[in-house]
């Protein structure tokens, strides 16, 4: 998940949000990890478990914003947060049915896992659990996603 983050980092730009989906443990920090690692900001991404939404600089472009709306109620909520969704790039967990009512596009992340982890035969690899990953854009800038599919696998 945070390689794909990675691979995701060189195509964002400000403006643009993230949403995703997925059960407790399928990835949604380690991709957002990935994705700051990738665009160099500073700090460490963390599991939002106690924060709703930590704002991560950058030197050279605009500021990740990672949020975590599970605790949230509604779309009100959200926007009580006051994110600058015009000139950061934002991250939201948990945000289905809320982030909707705020911002015309984003691109939906939704990660599955199975339970439990499965081997794979190389006896110095570590645990696989694979992840199926939907990705769907929603909006003009979205419409297009042929770079994904140039990403590769």
């Amino acid at each position: 998940m945070a390689r794909f983050g990675a691979l995701l980092a060189a195509q964002l730009r400000a403006g643009d949000t993230i949403l995703l989906t997925g059960e407790l443990g399928a990835g949604k920090t380690t991709l957002t990890r990935g994705l700051g690692a990738a665009l160099g900001v500073r700090g460490t991404v963390t599991s939002p478990t106690f924060v709703l939404a930590r704002t991560h600089p950058r030197s050279d472009g605009p500021p990740l914003v990672h949020v975590d709306a599970y605790r949230l109620r509604d779309a009100a909520e959200l926007d009580d947060l006051d994110l600058d969704f015009a000139r950061s790039i934002v991250v939201v967990e948990w945000g289905a049915g809320l982030l909707e009512h705020l911002v015309d596009e984003w691109l939906s992340v939704t990660i599955e896992r199975p339970h439990g982890a499965t081997t794979i035969d190389d006896p110095d690899a570590d645990a696989v659990e694979p992840r199926t990953v939907t990705i769907e854009g929603v909006g003009e800038r979205w419409a297009d996603l042929g770079w994904l599919h140039a990403a590769g696998d």
